[in-house]
């Protein structure tokens, strides 16, 4: 495997013994000093910090020795701004590489001095620094230098006429010639810094390997993003998906800096922290900036500000820790002191595997399964798309994009490839520019040509999946698409096909599949979680012998994959099966082909999910039928399959008997829901309903208003919860695919929205105020949605903030509106973590605010546990599971109720101690002494070696044969059988 190279790592080998401190803010530290334009190098130059370093270097040197004296380990050079880009303002744009290389040689000559710490002892007298008693540095503490490289200023991933008029080449080499004269000037490692576009990032990550070459000098890059108040990068980019994105780049550290203070870091870090397998870095301001007199104050104390970054040292393993805006030398000296050379903390070994927007990123395996691969945008296949691509209607073809986004897409493949035009390239620049800011998932790109894919890696922002490669002529062109994806970071699907064509039984399919492995991973570096294996399936209508088994080969094809390479993924165009046949004869056969593909082990999938059918849904003959074909049970199953589909026609297939026939209305409510049926809802509520209403129209008579509410209730209650009850346990159980679930949601949309017309509304003073959420990285909003109405139509003020809801938006918004309690909404067993996410930082404010937690990844135990903070203290305000809509209700009129409401609370704590085990749950009478055995023990044989023993990378699959799924099921996930028990 290809490994990073260096010419000096010596910066990660101290890295790697312990906890490094960068300086302080070099703006802040040169403001005090009251330098005028003379110092500047005249009118010209007036404000140019950056020029300081030949125009005045005493000034640049001064800061530079206040923070060394304190004994920080690392300082950055006076070089933020020094791009050609920036430095253009002042006319320095030719003098980009002497500025940096100065600049570099300053600040390398003074840690090479201060590494042996020889003016530690005298920094006393140095009167500039002011009173630093109990200063630190210790003798031969290596003291590192990083290039500081700021923003251009320029926003790429934008669409501004003046700020996104630069393209990713341009910037590189921009990044490229201010890294070769830091490189020069012999700093230590790169360090980017204050970041806002997530594709400027990129950029200079690619100028910076670029000046790597060009120096024969190979250093470590730590990268660092600047996020606002909200935990999102200027246009929008939260922390998962810079980690997603930047994290595979070739950079050795990631991080953040500027923009706020410790306070606002503390989900991001904790992020970061939990999941970066590189070391973390985090260089906060000194608090959020006030403005006083015109003038940036930074307001939080040394004090406050070492134990703030201590804790995320020792809480959230963080790496390397400083200050930026406002910190000055007394800021660090508390930190250098409580750090006092900490063990470096241990990282993560395996990181998730993900692919990124420009805004967010979503797991490359979706839990359950599969991740649903949109198909609409490509020309290939989509008419539609080809003639808005033609048209270059870009705002037609957002729509497109949009649709399947809400349907349940969660990347989409893009392919522009149309032989009505030569410029296939350009195409794809402006396609990718539209959508990347359009929709906030991940992009396919789809294409056969080099210079088309290249391009589009440089125009997204997130991070991309290729779509694809193989070795059909042999692995040259393998070896550049490898090697675009392993410097844009991007995963690639890989077809199992070699110079002998497709493969078709399981072993060469594995043995292709081995073969590129070896490619990828070994020759290239890419890891194997950057692989999607596509094992291929050719269609079973032409009843050539040669491929009545090629499904089965497929469907094992994807299972010996996946045992063989651990950590690899496996994608499949499932639709390919059944092309030839009839239209209405093709979604059947496609629907069971993918349910077997999942049982197989199959990851993702390139299908329009309107034409799938859930496999529980599909009658048992047309089941049967399918997988005589796919299994190739009978000589006869192709025909009997055919004869099945011509005796059906489309129209009397649509004219089918009415499978609600016979039911009551009731019971067709429950069915349209699970089977997400829309039509006909608000006929079948009316005809429940005691005194139905046309549209538009009020119940006046006080006594019918009366009975139509109770009978809503209860079709709420015993209906339509219930109904959305089973299909997120299907969903769970992966009997549904995401698309459904949201089809289902939409007809319970309409359905409580008809139904509100016979729900009284309490009218007059608000009962309480309620912020609810679905939490982050959850984008399912059933359950939450049931809860606004039946709260809002019980004299409650409810604020909907939606779904996939960062921690701070939730918490801020709550404390903004004085919130009677916050509602937490997760269909998801990987979001749900958010909740205690979000209680213990209510806690650590001192909030006091209860919190309702409710949704199908969680359960009674869950909140029961999650009542008990970091701390080891209860939540007083109390956190409480809520199994529907209406014991939320029960629960928010006990919480507002002061004679319930401590009731309510003592028996939440009750609960939460007996399932955490700090009470005894054992009965008095069992507590006498009993009888002591007389029997000795047999001697216990002795293990052959003492102590914990690491094993560092086992595949799932052999974890899950060991696992005992009774107890998974049960004791863990709170599942129940039949009986309720």
């Amino acid at each position: 495997m290809t490994e990073r190279k260096y010419t000096n790592r010596k910066y990660l080998d101290a890295l790697e013994q312990k906890v490094l401190v960068f300086d302080g803010a070099m703006g802040t530290s040169l403001q005090v000093q009251n330098l005028t334009a003379e110092h500047f190098g005249g009118e010209q130059y007036n404000g140019c910090n950056d020029f300081l370093v030949i125009s005045y270097p005493e000034a640049v040197e001064k800061v530079h020795r206040s923070f060394l004296e304190v004994g920080v380990d690392a300082i950055e050079t006076n070089t933020f701004r020094s791009n050609r880009i920036t430095m253009a303002e002042y006319k320095l744009q030719d003098r980009v590489i002497e500025i940096n290389e100065t600049a570099a040689r300053l600040a390398r000559r003074l840690a090479d001095e201060y590494s042996t710490a020889k003016h530690a002892k005298t920094a006393k007298e140095n009167k500039n620094l002011g009173d630093l008693s109990g200063l630190s540095g210790s003798e031969n503490q290596p003291r590192f230098v990083a290039g500081s490289m700021g923003p251009s200023g320029k926003l790429p991933s934008a669409n501004d006429p003046d700020l996104s008029n630069v393209g990713f080449d341009e910037l590189a080499d921009v990044f490229r010639e201010q890294a070769v004269g830091l490189i020069r000037g012999g700093v230590d490692l790169l360090l980017i810094e204050t970041s806002q576009d997530i594709l400027e990032v990129k950029a200079a990550i690619r100028g910076i390997h670029k000046a790597f070459d060009e120096t024969q000098i190979y250093l470590p890059i730590q990268a660092q993003v600047t996020l606002d108040t909200t935990g999102r990068m200027l246009l929008g980019t939260d922390v998962n998906a810079a980690l997603a994105i930047l994290e595979g780049m070739g950079i050795d550290v990631i991080g953040l800096n500027c923009s706020t203070g410790p306070e606002h870091m503390r989900e991001p870090i904790r992020v970061l922290g939990e999941n970066a397998t590189l070391p973390v870095s985090c260089i906060p301001n000194a608090g959020l900036p006030l403005n006083v007199d015109g003038q940036a104050v930074y307001p939080l104390e040394p004090e406050p500000f070492a134990k703030d970054m201590y804790e995320f040292v020792t809480k959230h393993n963080i790496s390397i820790v400083g200050g930026c805006c406002g910190t000055t030398p007394a800021h660090l000296k508390l930190l250098v002191d409580k750090l006092n050379t900490h063990p470096h903390p241990e990282r993560p070994l395996h990181a998730t595997p993900q692919l990124a927007s420009a805004m967010s990123a979503i797991s490359m395996r979706q839990d359950p399964p599969p991740t649903l691969l949109g198909e609409r945008c490509n020309a290939q296949g989509s008419r539609k798309f080809k003639r808005l691509l033609l048209e270059e209607d870009y705002d037609s073809i957002l729509e497109i994009a949009r649709e399947q986004v809400e349907f349940g897409a969660h990347a989409l493949d893009i392919s522009c490839a149309v032989t009505e035009r030569p410029d296939e390239v350009e195409l794809m620049r402006k396609v990718v520019k539209k959508l990347e800011m359009g929709v906030d998932v991940p992009l396919v790109i789809d294409t056969t040509e080099l210079d088309v894919l290249e391009v589009a890696l440089k125009t997204a922002p997130g991070r991309c999946l290729i779509n694809s490669t193989h070795l059909e002529s042999g692995r040259e062109k393998a070896d550049k698409i490898f090697k675009l994806a392993k410097e844009h970071n991007a995963a690639v699907i890989v077809l199992t096909i070699d110079e002998g064509g497709m493969a078709k039984t399981r072993e060469k399919k594995l043995e292709v599949a081995k073969r590129i492995y070896d490619i990828a991973v070994g020759d290239h570096g890419l890891k194997p979680q950057d692989l999607v294996y596509d094992t291929l399936t050719f269609t079973l209508a032409t009843g050539d012998e040669e491929f009545a088994n090629s499904a089965i080969e497929t469907i094992e094809g994807i299972r010996l994959i996946k045992q063989n390479l651990p950590g690899v993924m496996a994608s499949l165009g499932v639709s390919n099966l059944s092309f030839g046949f009839a239209p209405h004869a093709r979604p059947v056969l496609n629907s069971v082909m993918l349910y077997h593909c999942m049982q197989a082990g199959l990851d993702m999938a390139i299908v329009n999910p309107a034409h799938i059918t859930a496999y529980p849904d599909i009658p048992q003959e047309e089941k049967d039928l399918a997988e005589d074909l796919i299994f190739n049970r009978r000589a006869d199953a192709l025909q009997r399959y055919i004869e099945y589909y011509e005796k059906v026609t489309p129209t009397e297939q649509a004219e089918a008997a009415n499978p609600t026939e016979g039911m009551t209305a009731e019971q067709r409510l429950h069915w349209k829901i699970l089977r997400r049926h829309k039509d006909g809802v608000e006929a079948d509520i009316d005809s429940l309903i005691p005194h139905p209403l046309p549209a538009g129209e009020k119940m006046e008579d006080e006594r019918k208003r009366a009975e139509n509410h109770v009978k809503a209730v209860h079709i709420l209650n015993n209906v339509l919860l219930p109904a959305m009850k089973e299909v997120g346990d299907k969903f769970g159980a992966g009997e549904l695919i995401l698309p459904f679930v949201l089809q289902s949601a939409e007809a319970m949309k309409k359905t409580v929205a008809h139904l509100e017309n016979y729900l009284e509304k309490v009218e007059g003073v608000t009962k309480g105020t309620v912020v609810i959420a679905t939490v982050y990285g959850d984008v399912h909003d059933i359950g939450k949605n049931l809860v606004k109405t039946i709260l809002a139509n019980n004299g409650y003020t409810v604020i909907d903030l939606g779904k996939q809801v960062p921690a701070e938006t939730i918490i801020t918004k709550a404390v903004e509106v004085n919130a009677t309690a916050i509602g937490l909404s997760a269909l998801l067993v990987s979001t749900s973590k958010q909740m205690p996410l979000i209680v213990n930082e209510m806690q650590r404010r001192g909030h006091k605010i209860p919190i309702l937690v409710g949704g199908a990844a969680i359960n009674r135990r869950f909140g029961r546990r999650i009542l008990q903070t970091e701390g080891g203290d209860f939540y007083e305000p109390g956190v409480f599971y809520c199994k529907d809509a209406f014991e939320g209700l029960e629960t928010m009129d006990a919480l507002i109720d002061g004679e319930r409401r401590p009731e309510l609370l003592a028996k939440t704590v009750r609960e939460a101690e007996m399932e955490l085990g700090r009470k005894s749950q054992t009965p008095d009478y069992r507590k006498t002494p009993g009888t002591r055995s007389s029997v000795q023990p047999a001697p216990i044989n002795l293990p052959l070696k003492w102590g914990a023993r690491l094993v560092k990378d086992m595949p799932l699959e052999m974890v899950l044969k060991h696992l005992n799924l009774n107890e998974l099921y049960r004791l863990s996930w709170g599942a129940k059988n039949s009986h309720g028990a």
